[in-house]
């Protein structure tokens, strides 16, 4: 039986490695990528900026870009406070499921204690163990990063 054991472990740990470093050469590959994207993508401004200075002057230009992208800069934040209500009620409904989680949870391990009881140790068990259940939760869950609004998103 031990042996057994070792070579599912064995195996686990090798899919273990595999994976990760799957997951580390995507994880370059994709930074790499998007490092190119980012330098195209400034070229391509640099091209705009130049065919816009050639045409209108380098000062209109420069005012063209710096208001374009004050612009967009000032749209994103209202996009973003805009979705601040939709981000707050899925937390709410996540919340909400992992309370759903842990009182299932907390009724299937007092369950057998249940059934071999006459009642009433049982009936009064139940509840305590799933507030107990609650209040390890709730001081063992570290709120959400985006519920301090440090501007990262869901």
């Amino acid at each position: 039986m031990g042996m057994l054991a070792s070579l599912i472990s064995a195996l686990a740990t090798g899919e273990t490695v595999a994976a990760l470093r799957r997951a580390r050469t995507a994880a370059i590959v994709y930074a790499v990528a998007a490092i190119a994207a980012l330098c195209g993508l400034g070229f391509l401004i640099g091209a705009a900026y130049i065919w816009a200075a050639e045409r209108y002057g380098s000062l209109a230009a420069a005012i063209g870009f710096g208001v374009g992208f004050l612009a967009v800069a000032g749209l994103i934040l209202i996009v973003y406070q805009l979705s601040a209500g939709a981000r707050a009620r899925r937390r709410a409904r996540r919340r909400s499921a992992d309370m759903k989680a842990i009182g299932i949870t907390a009724a299937l391990a007092v369950l057998p204690a249940l059934l071999k009881g006459k009642g009433g140790l049982g009936a009064i068990l139940g509840p305590a163990v799933a507030l107990a259940a609650y209040a390890i939760y709730r001081e063992n869950v570290k709120p959400d990063a985006d519920d301090k609004d440090t501007g990262e998103a869901d």
